[in-house]
């Protein structure tokens, strides 16, 4: 096997549609936004002869604390994990050296059991303190008919769904226009400061919406209440699965179940791109109690029926005494928002 970088859209998308077990983070639009936001990246193929077996974006992430490489619910991989993941530690330890990275992070899309974690344990990585993308998600599969679609979710759920359909004060709308993401930011905002967490910036909401709209890949969806911008959620497309990516709501009309009905908005809307799985991104881990700061939303996804699906957890691979500072500081961090 050998490692050469993939410089071409079309033959890195082509492998990526081959791929089950994806996200659109490994997709050519994430590492062009990456690049959008100031990283560095690398698109990397291991081959086997003249076929890829497998391929991982690597991104260059600098902060205070270190410099590491990350790899975005990467590599994906059509066989051979532990072989495949072998070989390209060799070239991100390369890369490494050359860029003074002090690890490698790689939080890979790989569902979680004995078998794939051995991969990493047996490779000299360690579990990391915390995760920068979703280690558990909630997927629903929307390949059915909208009626069997409803029908599978919490009655609860259902009930709100249709509640938001029947009312005339109630008007939703799609779009992918730049000016727009301000109007999303306004009220992301108005959720950082309802639950004090570090929000992105407007620049980064303008840039992913900047990249993915060339290609049709994202749209912001909109609930007005009697004229009034009540909720919104940017959701991507990509290769035949959504993902519900951002979500922001006013608590002032907690009532009015926007939040529900734009879910269902972003769910109809897949099924007319051809989409079969619908995700719903991060949940609490399985087990988690109630006090779990994403206890509410967990609930809220669930409730649209679906499956949990958990990946390995994102794993380390030190490379510098630096490491251990960015291990004390994110474990700080991680006991402070409650995620312990």
């Amino acid at each position: 096997m050998e490692i050469k970088e993939i410089k071409d859209k079309a033959i890195w998308e082509g492998f990526l549609e081959e791929i089950k077990e994806k996200t659109f983070l490994q997709s050519w639009n994430w590492g062009e936004f990456q690049k959008k936001l100031g990283n560095d990246i690398w698109r990397l193929g291991v081959f086997s002869g003249n076929e890829i077996v497998a391929a991982s974006l690597v991104l260059k992430i600098k902060a205070k604390r270190g410099t590491f490489l990350f790899l975005p619910h990467g590599p994906v991989t059509k066989r051979e994990n532990k072989k495949v993941l072998s070989v390209l530690l060799d070239e991100l330890i390369n890369i490494s050296r050359k860029e003074k990275a002090d690890f490698v992070r790689v939080a890979p899309a790989w569902l979680r059991n004995k078998e794939n974690e051995n991969v990493f344990s047996e490779l000299g990585f360690r579990k990391a303190p915390i995760h920068i993308h979703p280690e558990v998600t909630w997927e629903l599969d929307i390949s059915s008919t909208k009626e069997d679609i409803l029908m599978g979710m919490r009655k609860t759920t259902r009930y709100l769904v249709r509640q938001g359909l029947k009312n005339n004060d109630i008007v939703t709308i799609q779009s992918q226009k730049l000016e727009d993401v301000k109007i999303f930011n306004d009220l992301h905002q108005k959720v950082v400061q309802r639950h004090d967490f570090t929000p992105f910036s407007f620049d980064y909401f303008e840039k992913e919406v900047s990249v993915f709209s060339k290609d049709n890949q994202i749209s912001i969806f909109f609930g007005n209440y009697k004229g009034e911008t009540i909720a919104s959620a940017i959701v991507v497309y990509w290769q035949g699965r959504a993902f519900y990516h951002h979500g922001a709501s006013y608590l002032k009309y907690s009532k009015i179940p926007m939040s529900y009905l734009l879910q269902w908005k972003a769910i109809e809307e897949g099924k007319k791109r051809g989409c079969s799985k619908y995700n719903f991104w991060g949940i609490a881990p399985v087990g988690s109690s109630r006090n779990h700061p994403w206890a509410g939303l967990t609930l809220f996804k669930k409730g649209f029926g679906g499956e949990v699906k958990e990946y390995v957890e994102t794993q380390d691979f030190v490379l510098s005494r630096k490491y251990w500072l960015n291990w004390i500081v994110e474990n700080i961090r991680k006991k402070r928002r409650g995620f312990n």
